[in-house]
């Protein structure tokens, strides 16, 4: 263990403005020693320990000279002060490390004279300095005053020790040492302490002192009072409330008090000037720009108030996008993204046209409402491509809240705009293209109706000045193009309905899926998964048989799943060292997707009396709908399941109605229905069913129980049917046509007045299927119920116009079975 070695005394023989030849250099950091003042020194670089060794081996006088720069490990004779402290080392301790410890004790001030070597240790040449000592009444007051002051100072400053005062008290008749003492104990920078160890005229450092703590006093006064003016304010707040008092008015002493706001607050009007604000939100721009550079940034006001600002600096009130007018290149990039769909791309190209000739045209709103998976999201994608305008989206599906569309009023904490605004800030132009996705699944509850907010929104003669709660401005969304998407209108209230051009899309044919599983999906999934044209070749056949056997739907999500498990798997087969190309043809589905999911049930479950096939709309698209009847002894019951609806009970009952009153007519015997009940059940029972287009199905499954005539088994109907047994329209028609086509249908019957429905129904699907057009149930009868279950011919494929129970029907022939 080291120990501190007192060294023994080595009488000195020093003369004032001597010059001592040569002596070693101690450089010393962050640290001035003064004559007659004793410090703690710690040399741990090698010159500074051979520094102390040379004088331990001579007369344990060394040179001690503060570097101006702290952080310089080895310091040239240019980053040293030329005054320094001769010191005297008294006491020596050994560190770990090779350092070294050592108490030394100032004896004289020196000055640098020459340099004599700088390598192992630094040597200098220097004189002593004399100090000039002044007996007047003048120095005698100045050591009196700053002795005084000094002690006030311990006073005023807590971390000063009590203990200051006693060797104060004893050098009050010894300036030149008191004003050492003072200078060594005052907490003031490195280069006051350095100015008055150069300073040898005595009353001109007493001065230089003194004007220092007269400073250092103010400041310890000026936090003193800081100090009494929170407590004073504070009370019972809390601590965050008394560190931001404190924080104001050490500002207000310092007279910084906005000093960095004033730069804050002009970049903030520079940008509110720079958007283009119109005439009401520039006023009020003003105004609140004005009310926040009378609030203190730590006031909470300040920030909301300021948020406010930005969000009105941000917004793209007078920034537009220039709508690209090329008729011919918005067609390219229309056919470009989707395969189809004439219908909507007519629509754009009306809206381009129209542009070109009235600039000034206001935005339209459009409603695309059809099945999942049709590609209505990304047609809006498509359409801002087309325009050539900026593209953003909202899903409306869940919202429940009026404040997702109008914003909060800013009185509430946390406040923000609604998501329209939120979405215009985003898209930086204020003539988007905005889709509103999902709008058919906007909530209502306690919180608000949503859908009244979009009334606003999606009005053409009143979006001009919509108002948002946190904004409370106007903004003109006239220029907006709104398009909204829904699965199902009855979801829409009726006044937002009113204000969309609803353009339906009713899902694909098989030959449109094969076409945009060719052209847009596998080429999608092949990149998506590494894989090229080259490695992996799916041919149409394959791609038909996983839309009609793994896949029955109106969109195309479970074909692009179908694919790209199929690409999955031949990416799979690569890495396990396979090579490729794979050509999946219709024979490798079973092994790439398993046994098919789905085929044509008609046939085995039509063969009986009372099973018919009706059709159906659902949010997915169209489908077959089986309809089962049966007989058993009872009394007149009527027993109806399936999960059905109020309405699709009503017609179950209706039909019941007719087949009773026209029992005769089809040689039923009327005593029937006395001994027996009759059950109605529609399958997929977990599924509900409602709605009156199952009339015509309802009477003819009861008509074909009771007379034990079978259906026709590759017939579909759908229809309304009245007690006088008229068939009335029906919607949803080319929906349920392309359903029954799915599932193998041949031939539909419709009510006569939804043949103008038919001119939505694609070509290629009218020339695969027959259509029957009825005006009363007998004629649905007549052509739906067959004599007995026997095979018919085949069909040939023509087409004939024929007369049955006086109705016109187009069909043409087909099996029957």
């Amino acid at each position: 263990m080291a120990e501190i070695k007192a060294l023994q005394e080595v009488p000195l023989n020093l003369q004032e403005n001597s010059v001592i030849e040569s002596i070693a250099v101690l450089p010393v950091r962050n640290l001035i020693v003064y004559p007659h003042m004793a410090a703690a020194l710690v040399a741990d670089r090698t010159g500074s320990v051979k520094a102390l060794d040379e004088a331990l081996q001579q007369d344990k006088m060394v040179m001690v000279l503060a570097q101006r720069d702290p952080d310089t490990d080895q310091p040239s004779p240019e980053d040293l002060y030329k005054f320094g402290t001769l010191v005297r080392i008294y006491k020596m301790m050994k560190l770990p490390e090779d350092s070294l410890h050592a108490v030394v004790h100032g004896v004289a001030r020196a000055r640098v004279l020459d340099v004599l070597e700088t390598e192992p240790i630094m040597r200098v040449r220097v004189e002593l300095q004399a100090e000039q000592k002044h007996e007047s009444m003048e120095g005698k007051a100045l050591a009196h005053n700053l002795a005084e002051q000094f002690q006030r100072l311990i006073e005023l400053v807590p971390t000063m020790s009590e203990e200051l005062r006693i060797p104060l008290l004893n050098l009050e008749d010894q300036p030149s040492k008191m004003a050492d003492f003072i200078a060594f104990n005052l907490k003031i920078s490195l280069e006051d302490q350095q100015a008055m160890l150069e300073l040898s005229d005595v009353k001109g450092r007493l001065k230089a002192l003194t004007f220092l703590i007269t400073r250092e006093i103010e400041v310890a006064e000026t936090g003193s009072r800081i100090q009494s003016q929170v407590e004073d304010k504070m009370g019972k707040a809390q601590r965050e409330y008394y560190l931001r008092e404190q924080m104001k008015a050490i500002q207000r002493e310092l007279g910084e008090d906005g000093e960095g706001q004033g730069e804050d607050l002009s970049d903030l009007r520079e940008k509110i000037e720079e958007a283009g604000l119109p005439g009401e939100a520039r006023a009020e721009a003003e105004r609140e720009l004005k009310r926040l550079e009378r609030i203190p940034t730590v006031s909470p006001e300040y920030s909301t108030l300021r948020t406010y600002l930005e969000w009105l600096s941000e917004l793209p009130w007078s920034v537009s996008s220039d709508d690209q007018l090329d008729i011919e290149r918005a067609r390219e990039i229309l056919d470009e993204d989707h395969y189809g769909l004439e219908k909507i791309k007519d629509r754009v190209l009306e809206h381009l046209a129209v542009r070109s000739l009235k600039p000034d045209l206001k935005g339209s709103i459009l409603c695309f409402a059809g099945p999942p998976g049709v590609g209505k999201t990304s047609l809006g994608k498509s359409i801002a491509r087309a325009l050539g305008r900026r593209f953003v989206r909202i899903s409306l599906g869940g919202v429940h809240d009026e404040a997702e569309i109008r914003g909060h009023r800013r009185t509430y904490i946390g406040a923000l705009p609604g998501r329209i605004i939120q979405s215009i800030r985003k898209a930086g132009t204020n003539n988007p293209v905005f889709m509103l996705d999902e709008i058919d699944k906007l909530g209502r509850d306690f919180r608000g109706d949503p859908s009244s907010a979009l009334l606003e929104v999606l009005d053409p003669e009143q979006n001009d000045t919509f108002t948002d709660h946190y904004i409370d401005l106007p903004f003109d969304l006239s220029n907006v193009m709104f398009v909204t998407t829904a699965n199902m209108l009855a979801g829409i209230p009726e006044p937002l309905r009113d204000r969309m051009e609803i353009i339906e899309l009713s899902g694909y044919t098989e030959e449109e899926k094969v076409e945009i599983a060719r052209r847009y999906l596998v080429p999608r999934e092949l990149e998506s998964h590494g894989l090229s044209t080259d490695d992996l070749r799916l041919d149409d056949r394959a791609i038909a048989r996983i839309i009609s056997d793994y896949t029955r739907e109106a969109g195309l999500r479970n074909l692009e799943r179908k694919i790209r498990t199929v690409a999955r798997k031949s990416a799979r087969s690569v890495a396990e060292g396979q090579a490729p190309p794979f050509q999946i043809s219709e024979g490798d589905l079973h092994r790439h997707l398993g046994p098919p999911e789905y085929f044509s049930e008609t046939a085995e479950r039509t063969g009986d009396p009372g099973v018919a096939i009706g059709l159906a709309w659902t949010p997915a698209g169209g489908e077959i709908m089986f309809v089962e009847a049966s007989k058993m002894p009872g009394r007149k019951g009527l027993t109806l399941t399936g999960q059905l609806g109020d309405v699709m009970k009503e017609s179950a009952r209706a039909a019941m109605t007719y087949v009773r009153s026209h029992a005769e007519e089809w040689q039923i015997d009327p005593a029937f229905f006395g001994r027996h009940d009759i059950h109605i059940h529609l399958p997929v029972g977990a599924i509900p069913k409602d709605g009156p287009s199952a009339g015509v199905a309802l009477v003819t499954v009861l008509t074909s129980l009771l007379t034990g005539r079978p259906v026709r088994n590759d017939l579909a109907m759908t229809g309304e049917v009245t007690l006088r047994g008229k068939v009335m329209p029906v919607g949803g028609v080319k929906e349920k046509v392309l359903g029954a086509m799915r599932a193998g249908i041949t031939t539909i019957i419709l009510p006569r007045r939804n043949e103008k429905d038919l001119d939505d129904v694609p070509a290629a699907v009218k020339e695969k299927l027959g259509f029957c057009l009825v005006d009363h149930i007998d004629q649905v009868l007549e052509l739906a119920l067959m004599d007995e279950p026997a095979d018919t011919p085949e069909s040939d494929g023509t087409w004939v116009e024929s007369m049955q129970g006086g109705v016109t029907v187009s069909t043409r022939d087909a099996n029957l079975n």
